[in-house]
């Protein structure tokens, strides 16, 4: 058996979301037979028949499944025609016109086809839902079998080891805070949309649209926390990250539209700061100074994540690449990654710092072996836009 570093990419997409990016092709009956439903008024009998199908497994997609259990069989076009259409006909959307054309000319060349992540396991019995179709931080995993999702108004819990999903946090009514803490809104909130979540340590937190922050304790009852960060027009929260202070106190560090999406280094004394400006920030967590201004990007960018190391991070942009950066020596990235079809909006490196995933808006996630300086990678090919992405490694082991 081959010997694989295995690093546990869960991922969810819409169920092959297709109909958006192929305009032009609507209206040909081959292409109609892949567009799955996805408008409010259908979503229960949507759900009835996801409960439905079964799942794809890794035997499946061994004897030659499709891992997303489209019958390409009895449809009148290949996988491989229609993947051709989508690399041509998709649309990225751009924020500075032909941002995404000028930065391929950037971008470093790759090699293509190694395997660090193999696939276990595709489930259509559980939905993941984008409100906004920026956002891409609405999966995290726990663990390799623990994954916690963003369908409409419930955060959802899947198992893995038994693929029952559990309602955590329903915010489609009223939702307030069942303890009493200093700053907490004690009258809570009335119908959240959720825009972004954490999960960590048995805390989960939620924002909102309206800069809401929802934080449950997932080994207690009720919601434990209430806040609002802003009231600015945009106040949209896209982005949190709960993290350990020195002390071993938990926090999390929350990023609204009106200043930007934020991550915070491993020792917490920098900060990176991204979002509708093409240059990124790296801030002193202290003093709230700017140490630096990264420039190279041709776009706004949604996405950022700090190596394990502490001296290495990423930016993502929706000029379709991510900037590898060095915090010793900034006056230009270190790396160029290119996307295939869309904005790079979900960035994660593994906990030993081995690997880079690196998750488009929409059809592909690629995982870069970062002791090969980022040159060989593997790609993640599947249709649909992705709600997150979600990395976790587990030591080597072998393949099956």
């Amino acid at each position: 058996m081959s010997h694989y570093h295995s690093a546990d990419f869960e991922e969810m997409e819409d169920e092959y979301d297709m109909n958006e990016p192929v305009d032009d092709m609507e209206g040909e009956d081959e292409y109609q037979e892949l567009v799955i439903r996805d408008s409010d008024a259908e979503d229960e009998d949507d759900a009835d028949q996801l409960h439905k199908l079964s799942d794809t497994s890794a035997a499946d997609a061994r004897s030659g499944k499709d891992i997303q259990g489209i019958p390409w069989e009895t449809i009148e076009v290949t996988r491989e025609t229609y993947r051709q259409a989508r690399l041509e006909q998709y649309k990225n959307y751009e924020n500075i016109p032909n941002s995404g054309v000028a930065a391929m000319m950037a971008c470093k060349s790759t090699e293509k086809g190694r395997t660090y992540y193999e696939f276990r396991r595709n489930t259509r019995s559980v939905k993941s839902t984008i409100s906004h179709f920026q956002l891409r931080n609405l999966v995290w995993a726990t663990s390799k079998h623990d994954v916690y999702l963003l369908l409409h108004y419930s955060v959802l819990h899947w198992s893995a080891l038994n693929g029952v999903d559990t309602e955590i946090m329903d915010v489609h009514g009223h939702v307030a805070p069942s303890e009493k803490h200093p700053g907490s809104l004690l009258e809570g909130f009335l119908h959240t949309q959720i825009s972004t979540m954490a999960v960590k340590d048995n805390l989960l937190v939620a924002g909102g649209f309206q800069g809401e922050l929802i934080c449950k304790h997932l080994d207690r009852e009720g919601i434990s926390f209430c806040c609002r960060t802003t009231y600015d027009d945009n106040a949209i929260t896209n982005a949190l990250e709960i993290f350990n202070t020195s002390s071993g106190a938990l926090h999390f560090i929350a990023s609204n539209n009106d200043c930007g999406h934020t991550s915070l280094s491993p020792d917490g004394k920098l900060v990176i700061i991204v979002g509708d400006d093409t240059d990124a920030l790296l801030i002193d967590a202290n003093s709230g100074k700017t140490i630096h201004s990264m420039k190279g990007h041709l776009d706004f960018s949604f996405a950022s994540a700090w190596s394990p190391d502490g001296l290495t991070f990423a930016t993502g942009n929706q000029d379709k690449t991510c900037r590898i950066w060095d915090a010793r020596n900034l006056t230009e990235s270190v790396h160029v990654l290119r996307g295939n079809v869309g904005a790079i909006r979900s960035i994660r490196f593994t906990s030993d710092g081995h690997f880079l995933s690196m998750a488009e808006a929409a059809d592909f996630v690629h995982i870069f072996d970062i002791k090969s300086d980022y040159n060989k990678r593997q790609e993640l090919d599947f249709f649909g836009e992705v709600s997150g992405a979600a990395s976790l490694w587990r030591f080597p082991t072998h393949g099956f």
